[in-house]
């Protein structure tokens, strides 16, 4: 079985992907899984082990060499007998038709449905509902039943030593220490932002009410706002990683060893679930429900405001409110509960650790013959 999978624009939605993925990849083991994605979403997926190859599918090259009937000719060599849509574009399912995959599932939506041999009925009726489930459903066409909502990433060694050599680099404020990590901005728009005074305010509290310190991870359109953060807590301890050489790689590096991780809607915010960081997330006119991932550590945070969630890039009414009146009061005490339910998981497992070797003893001397 050869199976194309065209994954989607967003970095979050291919983590929460990767559920789908993972059930294709248990029911076709000796199978060939071929990602086509965007280039700026392959690092996602490296080191995941769910996909055996990746073809690049970049609309912003414009040059002949990668137009889109040359990109479909390389699909069609390929004669994949499968392909799975995960983007509802039109786009994408005209290049499913052109590759000439024996079967092509997706939804029915944007008129596409003429060019989907198994086209999947939308039944929600644009009800906010998890991304995720549609991801699994659309697996289930492909006898990948599960129910397993668990999201997979992996850290490359390059990258973990990248991020080892930063935190040498800067021993006085990182080193060994613990520290929560931020990520601020997201590729939807403006009006998934948090003010970066906000942001500021915050790493404030937490490096001089903890023992933990701060690192800004960012993109190249976020690194003006990570400086902005650091320069608005106006303390050390306070790390952003404006000038270092940025990529989705570090960033779940840094992510992954971080005590906490304090996000807005943005894709980076799921890299949190899959390496089992606690994670608060910040949500501004986007609806909780459509990238609800059941994460167990996870608190969101959103104000209730009578013209949101709106779902709109920028705010409509220019006040932006539903991101600048939450304070980092506010947000700094959703932080604190997070940890301390934290705290109290782990004092449970130690209690229960405790408990089971003092019984493993016990029993051992149960069954000693002497």
């Amino acid at each position: 079985m050869k199976i194309a999978v065209f994954l989607p624009n967003w970095i979050g939605d291919v983590v929460m992907a990767t559920p789908a993925l993972a059930a294709i990849r248990h029911r076709w083991p000796d199978g060939e899984v071929v990602a086509v994605l965007r280039p700026y979403v392959a690092d996602v997926l490296e080191g995941t082990g769910l996909v055996d190859r990746v073809i690049e599918w970049n609309l912003r090259d414009k040059t002949r060499e990668a137009s889109g009937w040359r990109l479909a000719r390389r699909l069609r060599r390929e004669r994949f007998d499968v392909a799975v849509l995960f983007p509802n574009s039109l786009r994408s399912g005209w290049m499913a038709w052109l590759s000439g995959a024996t079967r092509r599932i997706g939804f029915a939506r944007d008129a596409r449905r003429w060019l989907l041999t198994d086209p999947v009925q939308v039944t929600s009726g644009g009800v906010p509902h998890p991304v995720l489930d549609d991801y699994l459903e659309l697996a289930s066409q492909l006898d990948c039943r599960s129910a397993d909502h668990r999201m997979h990433l992996a850290t490359s060694a390059s990258d973990e030593a990248c991020w080892r050599e930063i935190r040498a680099r800067r021993s006085d404020v990182l080193g060994p220490r613990p520290y929560i990590c931020i990520n601020p901005g997201g590729a939807f728009g403006a009006a998934k932002h948090w003010p970066s005074q906000s942001f500021g305010e915050l790493a404030r509290r937490i490096v001089n009410t903890t023992d933990q310190s701060v690192v800004v991870v960012c993109g190249p359109s976020e690194r003006e706002e990570a400086r902005e953060i650091s320069e608005w807590a106006g303390d050390p301890r306070v790390v952003s990683l404006s000038d270092e050489a940025s990529s989705l790689g570090l960033t779940k590096a840094v992510i992954r060893h971080a005590t906490a991780l304090v996000s807005t809607d943005s894709g980076p915010r799921h890299f949190a679930a899959p390496f089992g960081v606690p994670v608060v997330t910040l949500f501004g006119p986007t609806h909780v429900a459509w990238s609800e991932t059941g994460y167990e550590r996870e608190l969101h945070v959103q104000l209730d405001v009578e013209c949101g969630p709106c779902q709109q890039r920028i705010c409509p009414l220019g006040h932006h409110r539903c991101m600048t009146d939450l304070s980092a009061d506010r947000v700094f005490g959703e932080l604190q509960t997070l940890m301390q339910q934290q705290l109290s998981e782990s004092r449970m497992l130690d209690d229960h650790d405790d408990r089971s070797a003092h019984e493993n003893v016990a029993m051992a001397r149960l069954s000693s013959p002497n």
